[in-house]
């Protein structure tokens, strides 16, 4: 579970879908609707890495 009082980058090589401020993170930073990332999700897992190679193809 996400800790908010704890900031910085180790938060980010994880997607969490069920936090809006999270979806709309990921989608602006991938420049593609919260349906398409939570696609990409469901598909890959919850990898920020492995859903950015995802969304490349």
């Amino acid at each position: 579970m996400d800790d908010k009082r704890k900031k910085g980058g180790a938060d980010r090589t994880r997607i969490n879908i069920n936090e809006g401020y999270e979806l709309d993170y990921w989608s602006n930073k991938f420049g593609v609707s919260k349906d398409k990332l939570k696609a990409a999700v469901d598909t890959v897992g919850t990898s920020a890495d492995a859903v950015e190679d995802y969304l490349k193809k």
